[in-house]
């Protein structure tokens, strides 16, 4: 099988690979990585212990910034928050970031793995929460810190600036921003090129899939508060019944992507959350929604925010509520993660590159997604930097092969029982990364 021949690469060597002209630096990388993964095995292990919340990633953040200025970079550290910055100049050049994100999520862990997560916190609101990294930002914080000591290693082999990047707060699409807001792109130097991997749930592990164009989608989080005039259940026509009128709503914002917006354009209005009443024989005052809206173009974007909260207006006139009673829509600002789009060019340079270190075997196209990543922000500031994000194949490809067989799903990101297997995602998200910088910044 092909992703068998992947898992023995970087033990064996890049095997016909190796004939190429820069034979002698590939195989410095390969025996580079093999005698560096045993100490990337125990810091991956150790950042999935040891999980933080968004905005509160201070150990981890810590312990990367040690990390990369034990392997030469000089260190910045509370951009933006918890954010880290590294910078390692090495002669003239481009200038290339690379971005890891740091934080992880509100849940407990399923894996059963020895290393699992047992974490318990308090969130920013107070409630004790179970905290896991269930997203892969374990393996990019290690998979950064390899590489920063990959590329200190073989500076013979590139020319130019690194400047690496350990984000918080990606899960709630806050970090990028507030780290850019920081003067990221003022107080240190400003990228040429901006590329980010990020782990797959899907993909075999050690493989590398590439996307050109939109890879991830607008993200927007809307509360609604539908309000009526609350009473009793057995007297309706006294009311305003709000949990009729909040069921109408939600059944109306389906039209938005259905007879509002053309086929061909990507959208997606999904009500997650609704909640309200007390008692069987309650017509309550309100009941609460909340909304998450998914798109690709900035024009649908704006059309589906504004349709939104048209409906749910029209549907409180029809319902005769009071205009002191209509719903109150509440687009969260903060929260909002714009589409990422793969310049094209840059993204068809890494392409290359990937396939020539670990073969075309090993790369793969992958189809956009509807999830969202705040790594979009680096690349819509006035500077208009050329982003890319790519994936790393994570689970056991005898896993996918089976779940390809049989139609059982895999866990997803964000699911409690996800874990990638960490060496061949680890080596893989390694090697990608320093294949990377090598081809953009290349001694011409």
């Amino acid at each position: 099988m092909p992703h068998c021949r992947f898992f023995l690469l970087f033990s064996v060597g890049f095997c016909a690979l190796a004939a190429a002209p820069d034979a002698a630096l590939r195989e410095k990388v390969t025996q580079r990585l093999n005698a560096d993964y045993p100490s990337l095995d125990a810091l991956y292990k150790d950042f999935h212990a040891h999980p933080e919340l968004s905005l509160m990633e201070e150990r981890t953040a810590g312990v990367v910034a040690r990390e990369l200025r034990a392997a030469g970079f000089e260190v910045t550290e509370k951009i933006g928050g918890f954010g880290v910055v590294a910078v390692l100049k090495n002669g003239a050049g481009p200038t290339l970031l690379i971005r890891c994100d740091l934080d992880a999520l509100p849940m407990e862990e399923e894996t059963g793995l020895p290393y699992a997560s047992k974490v318990r916190v308090k969130n920013l609101e107070g409630r004790e929460v179970p905290t896991m990294h269930a997203c892969g930002h374990d393996i990019h914080a290690t998979v950064l810190v390899g590489t920063a000591r990959m590329l200190a290693a073989v500076k013979a082999g590139w020319s130019g600036t690194i400047v690496l990047i350990g984000q918080p707060a990606e899960e709630r699409g806050m970090g990028a921003r507030a780290m850019l807001t920081d003067g990221l792109y003022r107080r240190f130097p400003r990228p040429d090129f901006a590329i980010a991997m990020h782990d797959s749930a899907t993909l075999p592990a050690g493989t590398i899939g590439t996307i050109e164009g939109f890879a991830m989608a607008n993200v927007d989080f809307v509360d609604i508060t539908v309000r009526g005039v609350g009473g009793h259940g057995a007297y309706p026509h006294a009311t305003k019944d709000p949990v009729v009128l909040a069921a109408r709503i939600v059944v109306a914002l389906q039209t938005i992507v259905s007879r509002e917006t053309r086929p061909v354009d990507p959208a997606v209005v999904t009500v997650g959350s609704i909640h309200g009443g007390t008692k069987h024989n309650i017509i309550p005052d309100e009941v609460k929604l909340q909304l998450t809206l998914r798109s690709y173009s900035d024009a649908v974007r704006r059309h589906t925010i504004e349709a939104v909260g048209r409906i749910c207006r029209g549907e409180a006139i029809a319902a005769g509520v009071p205009e002191n009673r209509m719903p109150i829509v509440k687009l969260m600002e903060a929260e909002a993660t714009p589409a990422t789009f793969n310049d094209p060019a840059l993204t068809r340079r890494l392409r290359e590159a990937f396939v020539s270190w670990v073969g075309p075997e090993s790369v793969t196209s992958i189809e956009p997604e509807m999830g969202g990543e705040d790594f979009s922000e680096f690349g819509r500031t006035v500077e208009k930097v050329p982003i890319c994000l790519f994936r790393v194949g994570a689970v056991a490809p005898e896993q996918v092969a089976e779940s390809r067989r049989t139609g059982a799903p895999l866990p997803s990101l964000h699911s409690s029982k996800f874990a990638p297997v960490p060496e061949p995602t680890i080596k893989a998200g390694v090697i990608a990364s320093t294949a990377a910088a090598l081809e953009l910044l290349a001694k011409r």
